[in-house]
């Protein structure tokens, strides 16, 4: 039987660092209100010449020296991103000229925060499909040029990053199993208004801060912390296997307390929780390869150990996947 296996991770984020202390001197809040809430205590933020495309190639190129594995070795490359560097063409091509990794077919997928759980989810069905090859699955966002500064409520929540993995085939368990889900009836309470073909460009749309991220929290909040549990239940019945068999949990990293929430109904321990989000903030479709190549690199995750990913985001979607390091 074959399947697909992580073969290597890589991640970059930006070298600036904006702390809860720097936010206070911006807007009205503070670092105990935002600790509290959201326990992020400082974000990466890409400078204007930090592209998503940019960020993509420094964690695609980290992953792939992890791997072993050439840029001329690579099939498919598949960018989960709310933030391309342009809506054409895609980031994903961008990348694949820049790697130099001309036979790949390359696409962006937009699925909100559950980017990369998707992208991997496909880059599977793909390489099964194919019996053969390998695939780069990248989550990258530059969320600081589409937050709000003057938006108190949602400008301390986002980041700026990049994770990769390699995929590819082979005869011992890799990923176990995916499961992927949509509700477009909550698209209104994660968006970006303006920019495209329902509110093209215009002064007003400028004026009305339209092209910024628009977000009803505490409804986001509520789906989070019940979809975090049924799509884990539900990729762990999928693999056959129980929430006892998880050695790390790596939800996406977008609030504390939905992670410990989420955590807590699954029965899972604190110290088989995977959590940078202090670090980092929410960086979207980033979030989970950043932490699965932290969780890699410092040994938190070991060779047959069993790796649960869960996201969810703008769409609204979620996904999980089921993984046998």
């Amino acid at each position: 039987m074959q399947w697909v296996r992580v073969l290597g991770t890589g991640s970059s984020v930006p070298e600036k660092v904006l702390t809860n202390f720097d936010l206070e001197r911006m807007v009205d809040t503070s670092d105990e209100w935002i600790t509290t809430r959201t326990g992020i205590k400082e974000r990466r933020i890409a400078t204007p010449s930090e592209t998503t495309s940019k960020l993509a190639l420094e964690a695609a190129w980290r992953a792939l020296e992890a791997a072993r594995v050439a840029p001329e070795e690579i099939d498919c490359i598949i960018v989960g991103t709310v933030t391309p560097d342009m809506l054409f063409p895609s980031t994903a091509c961008l990348l694949q000229h820049a790697l130099g990794a001309k036979r790949a077919f390359a696409f962006d997928l937009e699925a909100g925060c559950t980017g990369f759980v998707y992208a991997l989810a496909v880059a599977e069905k793909y390489l099964l499909a194919e019996g053969k090859g390998k695939a780069l699955v990248v989550g990258a966002e530059t969320l600081s040029k589409i937050v709000d500064w003057q938006d108190r409520a949602t400008c301390v929540l986002f980041g700026d990053g990049a994770g990769a993995a390699v995929v590819g085939l082979g005869d011992r368990p890799g990923i176990l199993a995916t499961y992927l889900g949509a509700d477009g009836s909550g698209a209104h309470l994660l968006e970006l208004p303006a920019g495209c073909s329902r509110m093209p460009a215009s002064f007003e749309t400028v004026e009305k801060r339209l092209h910024y991220i628009k977000m009803n929290g505490n409804e986001v909040f509520k789906f989070a912390v019940r979809i975090v549990e049924e799509a884990s239940l539900e990729v762990l019945k999928r693999a056959q296997k129980s929430v006892d068999d998880v050695k790390l949990f790596i939800p996406h990293q977008a609030n504390i307390r939905i992670i410990q929430s989420a955590a807590k109904r699954l029965g899972i321990p604190e110290e088989r929780v995977f959590v940078n989000v202090e670090r980092y903030g929410n960086t979207s479709s980033a979030s989970i390869p950043i932490a699965l190549d932290e969780a890699s690199r410092s040994g938190r995750i070991k060779e047959g150990d069993i790796v649960l990913l869960v996201g969810f985001g703008a769409g609204l979607t979620w996904g999980a996947a089921l993984i046998q390091w």
